[in-house]
């Protein structure tokens, strides 16, 4: 079993694999590339039933619900304005623990604080450069080296740093780039007390030019996204601002009846877009010491609504692997053997409904995404019945 894991990146996979490890008796420190781990404010997510349960499973679910507030249900509509159908969210029922909506920002600061209420050291401004196998007094160790000169060095190092992954490039030099899969995702929030949503609800919005989804937050605020069709928006300056995405969203909407148009309309300065990639393969997971999870392993288009939900697993699963096996190649098969066909179901669920946006046959294809979208398993029913052991 190793005795200390170096894990990059502090986000959602490294947080929870960080606490799922102290669960198993072993030590690890949380090394995170930017100066907070508060990225993608303004966005939200759903964590689903099934990372609800893994957070469970190593006793970190309690501070993800008191921050949070329950999916229960999704309905859609048409175009014209009409109910096209309403149905629970998979694991939705009310009882046990059903899916929860929360900002991006706000999950990472429960899982954080969680991380630091534990002991567990979390270091910021600290971006991976290199990895060497070194000598020990108890077999092979790595030693990591960071951009500001700095170094550290454990049993494991355990990639966890997202999209554009460094240890995956360490892995792999020929591993596959992150491929956009020709839409934007754009999040924002709006009063709009006229607007009639269900409670507890999100409501499905099938425009005949683009889809939107909704659902009222305590306090009243709508909380919504949208997937349109769209290049790549650059990683540096002259991406829209929050008023031209406002206005392109509107256009989309303006023809329907149905509140989009004014829910995007509504939102102010608070809408925030980005670009939607996938990975839809990853063949190395793995190399000597070295580790990938989450986005850095499997990253899927967001339309599944799942990517969250797998992080959390993966990290579970992990931990479990390197406290039952006593060297890290054997821990690391274990785990790839445990997730990579369950987390490849998530990867081409979502590139499928990212596939139907933007398609000539919109209408018809907004409203299998809007029937699918909040369901988090891309239509499927292996996700719902899935329980982690410890």
């Amino acid at each position: 079993m190793a005795r200390k894991a170096l894990i990059v990146g502090g986000g959602i996979a490294g947080t929870v694999t960080a606490l799922a490890l102290h669960k198993a008796g072993i030590a690890a420190e949380i090394f995170e590339a930017y100066p907070t781990g508060a990225d993608d404010v303004g966005a939200f997510l759903v964590v689903f039933t099934n990372g609800l349960e893994a957070l469970r499973v190593i006793d970190a679910h309690g501070p993800v619900v008191a921050h949070s507030f329950p999916a229960r249900r999704v309905a859609l509509i048409g175009a014209d304005g009409a109910p096209r159908g309403e149905r629970p969210i998979s694991g939705g029922d009310g009882t046990g623990l059903g899916p929860r909506t929360l900002r991006r920002a706000t999950l990472y600061r429960v899982l954080h604080d969680e991380a630091v209420r534990r002991g567990i050291p979390v270091h910021h401004g600290k971006r991976l450069i290199g990895a060497d196998t070194v000598p020990g007094p108890h077999g092979d160790r790595v030693a990591a080296a960071f951009a500001d000169g700095t170094t550290a060095e454990g049993d494991v190092l355990i990639g966890a740093d997202g999209l554009h992954s460094v240890t995956r490039t360490l892995i792999d030099p020929d591993a596959p780039r992150p491929r956009h899969t020709g839409q934007n995702t754009v999040c924002g929030y709006a009063r709009a007390d006229d607007v009639p949503l269900a409670p507890d609800t999100y409501t499905m919005v099938a425009g005949s030019r683009g889809f939107l989804g909704c659902t009222r937050a305590p306090g009243g605020v709508v909380w919504w996204f949208a997937n349109v069709p769209g290049a790549e928006r650059p990683r540096g300056g002259g991406a829209p601002t929050a008023a031209e995405w406002r206005a392109r969203l509107a256009a989309l909407f303006a023809d329907d009846a149905t509140p989009a148009a004014a829910l995007v309309r509504a939102a102010g300065d608070t809408v925030v877009a980005s670009s939607s990639y996938d990975i839809a393969r990853t063949p190395r997971w793995h190399r000597g010491p070295l580790v990938i999870l989450g986005d850095a392993a499997h990253a899927a288009a967001p339309n599944a609504a799942q990517g969250a939900s797998m992080a959390i697993e993966d990290g579970v699963v992990l931990a479990r692997a390197l406290r039952d096996h006593a060297d890290a190649p054997t821990a690391y098969a274990a785990f790839e053997a445990a997730r990579r066909e369950r987390v490849e179901k998530v990867v081409a669920a979502s590139a499928g409904l990212a596939g139907r946006v933007g398609t000539a046959d919109g209408n018809r294809e907004r409203e299998a995404e809007g029937r699918r979208h909040a369901e988090g398993d891309g239509g499927s029913d292996w996700l719902t019945g899935y329980r982690l052991r410890w």
